[in-house]
């Protein structure tokens, strides 16, 4: 960038000169540029700061300043600091009722095998299932992550494709830009690299369908590189929704500050305090000590001159308080409350009494599912464009038909001999298809060579058959023929004993 470019930019900045998104790049003027995106830098920091337990206010509380009777310090006593991990469990539940198995994916159209083959191939070989997992916790955690396709060459020369998670807790800044119709118009993800002369440099690079704009911060300015977009598509997944413990951060605290105080209070009058005469006692033990003495100049008022002081109980408001954050905080995130009693009662369950039982964290997935069935459309889409337009152009025309489907898994399984059971009621019934029963069968991980096994045991079956009945169905010369011969001797050996006993019957009858 050259001293006119830089200043005609600030000039531009000072007027307030409003310039389209292309003009800016081709004034090389990224800092308006990233002005003029949407950006959740800050509140994904504030979540940061939430979710991490070191950083909750209760940590913030001050050592109590322990002084004598005339006023001076006599040293600091540490208070209690409890934060409780709330927005962990919260999150983590989430997750697990979203993608706790794998997304299933599905083939809709025909003619298009090989296409959709790549496309497993590639869910399998980037790590695809353990990639949407990570942006999932993270986008629960900081409000919002993404998930970059980056199409390169590899050793061996080839194109290939990775998959690399961008979260704000990774050192990654993610800028959008939207359209009036909240369309994804570009991307910019802006992250630090350290040189090889251990200098760090900050690059912004730009996502476009068309280009790609790759920007480096120099000390005068900004050089911009743009290459073309191959993809032809966005090659970012974005995830973008509000924390998952969203409603429920004051009751954390509260319940934190109480438990806090709490432990405070128990230090002083958990253990026993023994009450005695100040006359009998020499030598008294520091308030700070497990054995802590309380004395009084009253004897008449200790029984016997000693005796000790017990805590029987908390308060039962306290009780009932931290009952109701507890109550509260898991319901208002739809959470429901695992303990290990419960887990105990679920191992008798069936799938669909545990979704009952988990009816909360169900209710949760389903509003989830309303944002990621798009991500998960536009995923498969980006995957078809990278596969036809970069990784194998060969299968251009069959990415261009394919339609690939999706399905979410029930966290727990389902409920298999159902599932089975019906399928086969329909395949005898004539309504359901060899191949679609074969692809619902939740036993079947591959359908396509399941559907092949069972064609190769059918022409097995077909071939031995053959050879024993023949190829008209007939039974063949050979078989069963001494059987035969001997069956046809015994037969007419029975009727000439039987014609005989007849014939010796009719004599012995008297005549009339």
């Amino acid at each position: 960038m050259t001293f006119f470019d830089l200043f005609r930019n600030y000039v531009n900045q000072i007027l307030g000169r409003k310039q389209e998104f292309y003009e800016l790049l081709a004034a090389k003027d990224i800092g308006t540029i990233k002005d003029q995106m949407q950006t959740r830098g800050e509140a994904a920091e504030a979540a940061l700061r939430e979710y991490y337990v070191d950083t909750h206010p209760v940590m913030r509380r001050e050592d109590k300043i322990i002084t004598d009777k005339n006023g001076n310090i006599k040293r600091k006593e540490a208070v209690w600091k409890l934060p409780v991990p709330y927005q962990t469990y919260i999150n983590e539940i989430a997750l697990v009722f979203l993608y706790g198995r794998p997304v299933k994916w599905t083939q809709v159209s025909d003619g298009t095998d090989n296409a959709f083959a790549k496309f497993q191939e590639i869910i399998k070989r980037t790590r695809f299932d353990s990639k949407i997992r990570q942006c999932k916790r993270l986008a629960g955690i900081e409000t919002e992550s993404a998930m970059l396709f980056r199409v390169f060459k590899n050793d061996d020369g080839e194109p290939d494709v990775a998959i690399r998670v961008l979260a704000k807790s990774k050192g990654d800044e993610i800028y959008t830009r939207w359209d009036q119709y909240e369309n994804l118009i570009s991307v910019a993800w802006g992250y630090n690299v350290r040189e090889a002369d251990n200098k760090v440099v900050y690059h912004f690079d730009i996502f476009t369908p068309e280009f790609i704009y790759r920007c480096t911060r120099k000390s005068i300015g900004w050089e911009v590189e743009q290459e073309v977009n191959l993809i032809g598509k966005i090659p970012i997944i974005l995830f973008q929704q509000e924390k998952e413990w969203a409603g429920v951060e004051h009751l954390i605290n509260r319940e934190e500050m109480i438990a806090s105080r709490t432990a405070d209070t128990n230090d002083y009058f958990a253990d026993p305090i023994a009450i005695m005469a100040a006359e009998l006692i020499k030598n008294l033990p520091d308030k700070k000590e497990a054995a802590k003495t309380l004395y009084t100049n009253d004897k008449d008022g200790v029984d016997k001159a000693m005796k000790y002081v017990t805590w029987d109980n908390a308060p039962q408001s306290k009780k009932d308080e931290l009952e109701w954050l507890q109550n509260h905080i898991l319901t208002n995130t739809f959470t429901p409350h695992i303990t290990l009693d419960t887990l105990k009662s679920l191992s008798q369950l069936s799938a669909k009494a545990l979704r009952t039982v988990m009816m909360l964290a169900d209710i949760k997935a389903a509003k989830r599912k309303e944002t990621h069935d798009e991500l998960l459309d536009r995923t498969a889409s980006l995957m078809t464009a990278i596969i036809g337009n970069v990784l194998d152009v060969s299968l251009r025309t069959q990415c261009d038909e394919l339609k690939v489907g999706h399905e979410f898994q029930e966290p727990f399984g389902e409920d298999v001999a159902d599932d089975l059971d019906n399928i086969c009621k329909a395949l005898d019934g004539g309504i359901l298809s060899t191949e679609t029963a074969v692809e619902m069968n939740p036993l079947v991980k591959d359908p396509v060579r399941e559907m092949e096994r069972i064609a190769a045991e059918q022409e097995e079956r077909m071939k031995q058959q053959q050879s024993i009945f023949g190829d008209d169905g007939s039974a063949g010369p050979q078989s069963f023929s001494d059987g035969d011969d001997e069956d046809d001797e015994d037969s007419e050996d029975s009727e000439s004993e039987e014609s005989d006993e007849k014939k010796e019957t009719k004599d012995k009858k008297p005549k009339k």
